[in-house]
C-alpha cells in the first residue's frame, strides 16, 4: 500500500502530496481507477455525468488560474459530483514546493466532503498505466479476498456441537489480521486469540465504549456487534485498518454472531432432547411404558414400541463421557435410546428395543463392542439378556453387575451377566494357588499328573461311558483314573459338591494357567469359601437366581434338594413330597429362569455355586485333612 493510502501500488516517483494536514482519513478509502482530464475539457465540456464510481481524478497541465472564478465554480460541481460517486482524492500536477495550488473555496468544500486535495509533481507521461496498474491491484485484491473468505468458510464447523469452532476463527482472523482478538460476552470470554488478547483488550474495548478517541501511538480498534447474539467481536493491532479489512471483519462477525447464536439454539435443543430422553428412561425403569413411548413419540417415533428390550451400560472417563455419548448416538442412535446416567458421571445408559424379527438384537451390541474397543483402556461395555419392557429395572441391574464384571477383565466387554463365566469372575491370583494347592497330591508325580488332567474333566462332567467314548479311551480306563484321583484327594466324585469343587480346580490349572505373584507363591493359599465371597461372585449369582426368586413356585426348594440327592430326581420329589413330574417341571422352569442347561455340568456347576452364594444352602464344609484339602458337601 502506498504510504498516501489513496493509490493501492506504490508509486513514490509521481510525487504525491496532501494539500492539509488532515487528509490522513482518507487513508483507508478504496481506489478504483484512475480518470484523467485536462483544465481545457473541464471548462469547456463541463464536469462528465459518467464519472466511475471511486476513481481517483487527476487534472493533468498547468491549471489556469487566472481564470480563478471559473476554475473554482468547475472544480466546486466536480468535488460535488465527486462526493456523489464516493471519489477519494483530486489531483493537480504543481511545480515542486508549492503546497497550495488550490483556491480557498475549493480547499474549503473539499473538506467539507470529505475529498482529498492532493499536488503531483510528475509529468503527465509517468502517469500513463496507473489505471491499468490499479484494475490489476484491485483484482488481486479480489482473489486474495475470495481466498480469505473461503479460508473462513473452512474453519466453520462440520456440527453444531464442536466447542472449539469459535477458536478456531478467532485464530484465523488474528492470523490474517496480524492483530489480537477477542469474543467475549459481558460476564465472560467465548474466544481470544492470543489467549492473553483479553488483558490486552480490556483498556481499548473500555475506551472505545465510552466514546473516547483513540490514543495516537495506541493500537487501533475495532468493536463489532454479532446480532442476532449479544456477544461482541473486539480486534486490535498497530496498523490502520483499510476497507478490506473492515469488510473482512463484518464477515467474519455475521459468522460468528450466527454460530454463537446457532450453539445457543442447539444447546437449548440438546438439553430440551436430553430431558426428555432422560424422563424416558425413567419411566421405563418405573414401568410406566405406555408414558415413555408418549415422550418419545415426536423425538424418535415407534422406537419404543417393541415389547421386549436389553439394556447396555457403558462406563469410560468423566471428562470423555459427553463425546462417548455423541459417537454412541451416531453408531446406534436410530435402534436405541441412549443417555447420560445422572447418578454416575461416568456412566452411560442405553436401552435397544428389540422386535420379534431382531432375536437378541446382537448388532447393536456388536457395534458397541467395537466402540469400547476403540476407546481403549478405563472404558467397559456390560449388557443385559432380553428383558420384558416393564422388567428394564432387572434389566439395567444386570447391565451394571455385567459391567462391573467387564471392568475386571483384560477384555473389559460383558454383553450378559448370563454369559460370565464363573471361573472368569474368580480372583485368578488367589483362585491359582488355590486349585494348585487342591490338586498338588495329582501333580507331583508327572506321569500319573498327565493322564489325569486327559481324563478328569470329562470323566467329572459326564457318565463314565460318555467320557470314555469321548476321549477314545475304555470305561474301565476312566472309571480307574476318576477312582484313583478321589482316593488321593479325599473326594467322593458320587457327590456332585465334591465333583463342581475339582472341576473348578482342574479348570484353573488346565486352561487358566497364570504367573503367580512371587509375593504370594508361599503364602497361605485361601479356601473355596473366600474366593466365592468375592463381590462379582455375589452380584453375578443374584443375577443368575433373581428371576427364580420372583417365581410363585418355590423352585429353589425344589433345586437344593435335587443338588442334595446328587441330581437324581426320585429322591428329591421323595423329599419334597412332589410328584416326579413336578420336580421336572420345576428344573425345566428354571433353566429358562436362569439360562442354564441343567443336563449339562457347567449349568448345575452355576446352580450349585449361586445357591450357596445367595443362600448358604448348599454349604460348602471346609475339611482340613492332613494335607490341607478343602471339600465342598
Amino acid at each position: 500500500m502506498s504510504p498516501l493510502g489513496l493509490l493501492p501500488i506504490d508509486k513514490p516517483e509521481l510525487g504525491l502530496t496532501f494539500v492539509w494536514d488532515n487528509s490522513e482519513c482518507r487513508q483507508t478509502a478504496e481506489t478504483t481507477g484512475l480518470v484523467t482530464v485536462t483544465p481545457e475539457q473541464l471548462l469547456e465540456n463541463g464536469v462528465s455525468a459518467s464519472l466511475p464510481s471511486g476513481s481517483l481524478v487527476l487534472i493533468t497541465g498547468t491549471m489556469p488560474f487566472r481564470l480563478r472564478g471559473r476554475i473554482t465554480a468547475v472544480l466546486e460541481v466536480l468535488l460535488q459530483r465527486m462526493s456523489q460517486k464516493g471519489c477519494p482524492g483530486l489531483i493537480v500536477s504543481a511545480a515542486p514546493g508549492v503546497r497550495q495550488p488550490f483556491p480557498q473555496p475549493v480547499v474549503d468544500l473539499a473538506k467539507h466532503l470529505d475529498v482529498s486535495l492532493l499536488t503531483t509533481t510528475a509529468p503527465a507521461g509517468q502517469w500513463e498505466g496507473v489505471h491499468e496498474e490499479i484494475q490489476q491491484f484491485r483484482l488481486m485484491l479480489a482473489e486474495r479476498r475470495a481466498a480469505q473468505l473461503n479460508s473462513l468458510v473452512q474453519e466453520l464447523p462440520a456440527q453444531l456441537a464442536d466447542s472449539r469452532a469459535l477458536q478456531r476463527i478467532a485464530d484465523w482472523l488474528a492470523r490474517v489480521l496480524d492483530a489480537q482478538v477477542l469474543v467475549s460476552e459481558p460476564e465472560r470470554v467465548l474466544a481470544a486469540s492470543p489467549a492473553t488478547a483479553a488483558e490486552q483488550l480490556a483498556h481499548a474495548i473500555i475506551q472505545q465504549s465510552v466514546g473516547l478517541p483513540e490514543a495516537p501511538s495506541g493500537p487501533h480498534t475495532q468493536l463489532i456487534s454479532l446480532a442476532p447474539a449479544s456477544a461482541v467481536l473486539a480486534v486490535a493491532r498497530n496498523a490502520p485498518f483499510n476497507e478490506a479489512d473492515l469488510r473482512l471483519l463484518r464477515q467474519a462477525a455475521k459468522l460468528l454472531g450466527l454460530m454463537d447464536q446457532a450453539h445457543r439454539e442447539y444447546r437449548a435443543a440438546s438439553e430440551a432432547s436430553r430431558a426428555a430422553r432422560s424422563a424416558a428412561f425413567e419411566l421405563l425403569l418405573d414401568g410406566e411404558v405406555a408414558k415413555a413411548r408418549r415422550v418419545m413419540a415426536s423425538m424418535m417415533p415407534g422406537l419404543l414400541d417393541p415389547e421386549t428390550a436389553r439394556v447396555f451400560i457403558v462406563e469410560t472417563e468423566k471428562a470423555r463421557r459427553d463425546t462417548v455419548v455423541r459417537h454412541c448416538r451416531a453408531a446406534i442412535g436410530h435402534q436405541a435410546l441412549v443417555v447420560p446416567d445422572p447418578r454416575n458421571e461416568r456412566r452411560i445408559l442405553i436401552v435397544h428395543p428389540i422386535r420379534s424379527d431382531e432375536g437378541n438384537g446382537a448388532a447393536v451390541g456388536a457395534e458397541l463392542t467395537r466402540l469400547v474397543g476403540r476407546l481403549g483402556s478405563h472404558s467397559s461395555l456390560g449388557g443385559s439378556g432380553v428383558y420384558s419392557m416393564t422388567l428394564l429395572a432387572d434389566a439395567l441391574h444386570e447391565a451394571i453387575t455385567a459391567q462391573s464384571f467387564a471392568a475386571l477383565q483384560p477384555d473389559p466387554v460383558a454383553l450378559s451377566v448370563h454369559g460370565s463365566d464363573l471361573v472368569s469372575l474368580l480372583p485368578q491370583a488367589d483362585a491359582q494357588r488355590w486349585a494348585r494347592h487342591l490338586l498338588n497330591p495329582l501333580m507331583r508325580d508327572e506321569t500319573q499328573w498327565g493322564a489325569m488332567r486327559e481324563t478328569l474333566p470329562a470323566a467329572l462332567a459326564y457318565p463314565y461311558t460318555v467320557a470314555a467314548r469321548r476321549l477314545h479311551l475304555h470305561r474301565n480306563t476312566v472309571m480307574r483314573r476318576a477312582a484313583r484321583a478321589a482316593e488321593v484327594l479325599h473326594m467322593d466324585f458320587g457327590r456332585v459338591g465334591d465333583r463342581i469343587t475339582a472341576t473348578l480346580a482342574l479348570e484353573m490349572v488346565t486352561q487358566r494357567e497364570i504367573t503367580v505373584p512371587s509375593v504370594l507363591a508361599g503364602s497361605e493359599p485361601p479356601s473355596l469359601t473366600r474366593l466365592l465371597a468375592a463381590p462379582q461372585i455375589h452380584a453375578w449369582a443374584q443375577t443368575l437366581l433373581r428371576p427364580a426368586q420372583a417365581d410363585r413356585r418355590d423352585l429353589l426348594a425344589t433345586a437344593r434338594a435335587w443338588l442334595a440327592s446328587d441330581t437324581h430326581v426320585e429322591p428329591a420329589a421323595r423329599a419334597l413330597g412332589l410328584s416326579e413330574g413336578t420336580v421336572r417341571s420345576h428344573l425345566r422352569v428354571l433353566e429358562d429362569h436362569m439360562q442354564r442347561d441343567l443336563a449339562s455340568f457347567s449349568g448345575v456347576r452355576d446352580l450349585y455355586v449361586s445357591l450357596h452364594v445367595v443362600t448358604g444352602n448348599p454349604g460348602l464344609l471346609t475339611d482340613e485333612s492332613e494335607d490341607g484339602l478343602c471339600v465342598v458337601a
